[in-house]
């Protein structure tokens, strides 16, 4: 058997009383409290929550262990991550880098003619610097990064990209391309026949080429080499097996037109963003990733991760509600400055999360796991 609740965190009263919010002895916020998050409030929606790990992670700005809250209602889910990161954390930890960062906004100008969009483009890209200036006066934390222009006859998407600080930044690059465009049209010399703020190019909550190829939000790459004891003892399973599956996988992955090579990235993904109060419908394209499974010449398991399209923030939008920051903070990623570091931990989760049902799917534990763990008794 691979996952058993015995993998599970012990019950965390502690952390209940340190939490007050997520331990429910706190009553729910009042629609004024919500102003900004919510619409026609009525109620709360309850998801469990549950502890993950503990995730030993060496990244350049996540260093330590983590325990990982996850909002879920799906048994297994939690047992499973957690046994991914008991086998990284007792193989040295998870080494993580964030290579990119970027949010984008693409709005799409029409012009009458081709040569019309070819002198707006000509003048737009010129215009760089003004673009920066009118960024840092709309925005204390948006810095603008560069524009891109895709021409389509005598149309033109302006593909703006922009770092966002510590926020995931959908709203805040919105805002700060519009302050552009409205220069834009201000100041431009040719006759603009339409305009839109977003012309669908932005990759904004959808799975595309384009971030997979790029950036949105946070790219990260992660690795870990699990020693084949660690393998065999916690995976149940060995490295040349689950090297064998991942091939099988990818083919699978290719067959289907998938982008990226993962198996479940959106499961983990998911219920740590409901937790802590990230956008959810942002899996849409954070799931979007590859994950790599090599046998070392030693016999060990190389297992990497690159996931270019993380767009979470230790900031703004649902972080500052209560069990949503009380989740955050159990990974000390809430406010200023740990955006990077919550990156860095998400990577991590998605790259247990992969190892562990690699591992099932390789052995045939699958399905077992799922009976056990995933069914009420006797239902």
């Amino acid at each position: 058997m691979p996952i058993s609740p015995t993998s599970l965190p012990d019950h965390p009263s502690a952390l209940e009383a340190d939490h007050p919010h997520l331990a429910g002895k706190i009553p729910h916020p009042e629609p004024d409290d919500l102003r900004g998050n919510i619409e026609n409030f009525i109620g709360m929606a309850q998801v469990p929550v549950g502890l993950a790990g503990p995730l030993l992670m060496q990244g350049s700005h996540a260093r330590g262990e983590f325990k990982v809250p996850l909002a879920t209602t799906e048994g297994a889910l939690v047992a499973s991550y957690s046994r991914g990161m008991k086998a990284i954390t007792l193989s040295g930890g998870a080494k993580a880098e964030i290579l990119d960062e970027g949010v984008q906004r693409a709005p799409y100008f029409k012009f009458i003619d081709l040569a019309t969009t070819s002198r707006f483009v000509a003048w737009a890209l010129s215009e760089a610097e003004a673009f920066r200036h009118i960024t840092g006066q709309t925005s204390q934390y948006a810095e603008f990064k560069q524009v891109k222009p895709i021409i389509e006859g005598n149309s033109v998407t302006l593909v703006f990209e922009f770092t966002t600080g510590d926020a995931a930044g959908q709203n805040m690059v919105t805002i700060c391309t519009n302050h552009i465009c409205q220069h834009i049209l201000r100041t431009c010399k040719e006759e603009v026949i339409a305009f839109y703020i977003e012309s669908n190019a932005s990759g904004d909550k959808k799975a595309n080429f384009q971030s997979f190829q790029h950036v949105r939000g946070r790219k990260v790459g992660i690795e870990v080499v699990l020693p084949r004891e660690v393998v065999v003892s916690v995976l149940k399973s060995t490295p040349e097996a689950m090297e064998r599956f991942g091939r099988a996988a990818a083919y699978g992955s290719l067959k289907s037109g998938t982008l990226g090579v993962q198996a479940h990235c959106a499961n983990g993904l998911a219920a740590l963003f409901i937790a802590c109060g990230q956008d959810a419908a942002c899996v849409a394209e954070a799931a979007v990733g590859i994950i790599r499974l090599e046998t070392t010449p030693e016999g060990n398991l190389y297992a990497s991760g690159t996931f270019p399209n993380l767009i979470v923030g230790s900031v703004g939008g649902g972080t500052r509600l209560g069990t949503q920051r009380e989740c955050l903070e159990i990974m000390d990623c809430y406010g200023a400055g740990k955006a990077r570091k919550l990156a860095e931990i998400t990577a991590g989760v998605c790259l247990a999360g992969e190892l562990s049902i690699l591992a099932a799917l390789a052995e045939g534990h699958f399905v077992q796991a799922h009976q056990s763990l995933g069914r009420r008794p006797n239902a």
